[in-house]
């Protein structure tokens, strides 16, 4: 039943929220003790727990052997978390490579992404049919959907593994923010570049015209 008014949610004896991300039909949770908890649609395995069968209460995801959450991000029909040793995994819908296994499989239990040889993810942003990962280099590495060139990378080819982002040179990124098919990141030096769909002018440069690589945002 639709609910008007905030509604409390169950997380389990004594467990309280620290953390929370909202997909198109599913929510996740991380708790105060690093743990995951998912609820909503599960027809694509978004929820993570071994199932495609939808949930109306918190559901914990099993996310490996003495593994906690750190963060978690929810997309379209996709959820992403980073784990306590800096690892990622990403599960549910994969029709466009947004889990960033090297595969289009939709999966219904944590996956682990390969993010390079000795990187870790700092932080993820799960979008509409793609996703990004700030490493622990400062890097910025996306995967996906990229029909609008919402990955950053120079085309618009398909994804299904991360792809490291030009933000120009010596350039890092802070932090990253996924829309539908449009992305941004603030980066080191406090400017803020964007790509992707600018059908609607989402990315800030004076332009309707797509972009398929981080365009500078004038502020101001």
């Amino acid at each position: 039943v639709d609910q008007n008014n905030p509604q409390l949610v169950n997380l389990g004896t004594d467990r309280t929220a620290v953390s929370v991300s909202s997909g198109r039909l599913h929510t996740c949770a991380v708790l105060d003790d690093g743990s995951l908890k998912c609820m909503g649609q599960g027809s694509n395995g978004q929820l993570g727990i071994g199932s495609t069968t939808n949930q109306n209460t918190p559901q914990l995801v099993n996310l490996g052997t003495g593994r906690t959450a750190v963060s978690v991000s929810a997309g379209f029909y996709h959820t992403c978390a980073v784990l306590d040793d800096g690892s990622l995994k990403c599960w549910g819908y994969n029709a466009q490579g947004q889990l960033g296994i090297g595969s289009n499989t939709d999966q219904n239990t944590p996956q682990l992404v390969n993010l390079g040889v000795g990187r870790t993810a700092v932080s993820v942003s799960a979008g509409y049919y793609h996703t990004c990962a700030i490493l622990d280099d400062d890097s910025l590495k996306c995967w996906g959907n990229n029909g609008n060139g919402q990955l950053g990378i120079g085309s618009t080819a398909q994804q299904t593994t991360p792809q490291t982002v030009n933000l120009g040179t010596g350039r890092t990124a802070v932090s990253v923010s996924l829309g539908e098919q449009h992305t941004c990141a603030i980066l080191d030096d406090d400017s803020l570049k964007c790509w992707g769909d600018n059908n609607y002018g989402q990315l800030g440069i004076g332009s309707n015209t797509d972009q398929n690589t981080p365009q500078l945002v004038n502020l101001g």
